[in-house]
């Protein structure tokens, strides 16, 4: 049985995407685990004023690729960056450059995704599915091409209760969604944009919906596999624990609720939280290559890299597990005492937002403006729920994901394979990956050192009776006002009743007065 590592060898790779969250590991798991690999090319375009050569210089230093830097120092010179953008006709490469590839790339991994879930859906269709045409047309005329893998996500079917590892026809036709877009305006394109996404939450799923159809259309005459993962997180195992280096998704969840800024989120908690390390998605895309390459499909190997039922942890349990776990090592610069909650009910939670997140931030605002420095709160907090909105979607529904194809991936590989390119997620202890998620989060993202928690401590210990305070405050101001408005309430009733009875009173004794004279001239 042929290894992974043996697979790769002499083999030249393409990326795209390598600059992404899951791009940086994947390419940092080739390079060490697959030693003997070709040139590795990586499809890159310049960023805020960076070259692509100090793109890759600044890629190159992360702290990921600090144990590939002492083992082999000279690993960089199985890379090989591209001048190239999934935007522009013909990924903007050269001649030269785009003979190179067509000659040399035998593995062609397609990461390349605008994974904001508020993006236009121009943007989000002109990235994700006229891109990945663009990178398909591109493995059309790679002569030595043995399997391309194209990274989806497993929401992107989210009108499907239960998603199985297949090819689902797409929402709309995509050449006839690329065709409208090259004459219709923005404006127009914005009104009728509810309408287009069809029960599909944001424009990210819309378009990763309609690049898995565009895909599929391609596998006759490409062997492609199509990755479906989850919710992809912070590093289980390698090449750092608990390494993250964005805020998508739970991360900016777990920053904004230690900061004491997200105090109430709207959450179905035994719903399943399908989030699987993103280790084990580069381990998954690797694998499979080597399996479409010698397979040979004419269709997509489609996998749902997701834990599915092999790992069940709910929602409830990652918050709260979460929230224990920031307790004992708290962030710095902590703006509140985090104290938040999940609220099932939506009014509840609406009710909280305006009570926990907008009042404070108004105050906190009008105190800073008093004191001559900028407010800044309340913008903080629109763009907070802005984000939750986006997240609430997927913490308030449930979907079942099956992943049999999956299981079969991993069972297929050799021992050594097996252990080196690990992929079960039942041998992840919830609980711990937290803490690491927390503690990575922390060093990592925010760049806070391990040493600076004790004093992070005592900071929440004063936000403790801060915040203790300050409900104590809240809670008795409440009750006085009941008070004093139960009081003006009582006396306006017995007004109301007294005036009452001073307009009826004479009407009653004239009333009584002739009932009695009729009784008396009876008698």
């Amino acid at each position: 049985m042929t290894t992974i590592p043996e697979f790769f060898k002499g083999r030249h790779v393409l990326v795209t995407g390598g600059t992404g969250f899951l791009g940086k590991i994947l390419i940092e798991k080739l390079l060490r685990a697959c030693p003997e690999v070709g040139t590795v090319y990586l499809l890159m375009r310049p960023k805020r004023g960076h070259e692509i050569a100090r793109r890759l210089n600044d890629l190159v230093n992360l702290e990921i690729f600090d144990g590939l830097r002492s083992q082999r120092p000279g690993f960089t010179s199985h890379l090989k960056v591209v001048r190239g953008d999934v935007t522009l006709e013909g990924l903007g490469l050269s001649a030269e450059d785009r003979t190179l590839l067509t000659k040399d790339v035998s593995v062609v991994f397609h990461c390349a995704a605008n994974v904001r879930f508020d993006q236009k859906l121009r943007v989000a269709i002109e990235f994700n599915t006229l891109g990945a045409r663009r990178v398909l047309d591109l493995a059309l005329d790679m002569t030595q091409l043995e399997a391309l893998v194209h990274v989806s996500t497993a929401y992107c079917q989210c009108d499907q209760k239960e998603v199985k590892e297949q090819i689902y026809p797409a929402v709309a036709d995509p050449e006839k969604v690329l065709s409208v877009l090259e004459w219709m305006r923005d404006d127009v394109l914005d009104i009728v944009e509810s309408k287009l996404l069809n029960n599909l939450p944001n424009t990210y799923s819309y378009s990763k919906n309609l690049t898995e159809q565009l895909v599929a259309s391609y596998s006759p005459r490409i062997p492609i596999g199509l990755a479906r993962p989850s919710i992809v997180t912070h590093t289980w195992k390698e090449p750092l624990v608990g390494w993250v280096d964005n805020i998508n998704g739970p991360t900016g969840l777990l920053i904004g609720a230690g900061r004491g800024v997200i105090r109430s989120m709207h959450c179905k908690a035994d719903y399943h939280a399908d989030v699987v390390p993103v280790d084990i998605v580069a381990n998954a895309v690797l694998a499979m290559a080597k399996q479409v390459a010698d397979t040979k499909p004419k269709t997509p190997l489609v996998i749902n890299v997701v834990s599915g039922k092999d790992k069940r942890v709910t929602w409830g349990e990652v918050l709260n597990n979460g929230r224990r776990h920031l307790y004992n090592n708290p962030l710095s610069n902590t703006v509140w005492y985090p104290d938040g909650s999940i609220k099932s009910s939506k009014l509840v939670h609406l009710l909280c937002v305006i009570f926990f997140h907008f009042l404070p931030a108004y105050v906190i605002d009008i105190l800073l403006t008093l004191c001559r420095k900028k407010p800044f709160m309340v913008n903080i907090q629109r763009r907070i729920q802005g984000g939750l909105s986006l997240l609430q979607y997927y913490t308030t529904k449930e979907w079942t994901f099956l992943n049999s194809e999956f299981h079969a991936l991993r069972d297929s590989l050799s021992p050594e394979d097996r252990k080196l390119f690990y992929m079960d997620v039942r041998e992840v202890d919830a609980d711990s990956y937290i803490l690491n998620s927390v503690l990575g989060t922390r060093k990592y993202f925010l760049k806070e050192d391990p040493s600076t928690i004790p004093q992070a401590r005592k900071l929440l210990r004063r936000l403790y009776w801060l915040d203790r305070s300050v409900a104590a405050i809240f809670y008795g101001l409440l009750a006085w006002l009941l008070y004093s408005w139960t009081g003006n309430f009582i006396s306006l009733v017995d007004v109301f009743f007294s005036k009452t009875a001073n307009i009826f009173a004479p009407m009653v004794r004239v009333r009584a007065g002739s009932t009695e004279a009729i009784i008396t001239t009876e008698t």
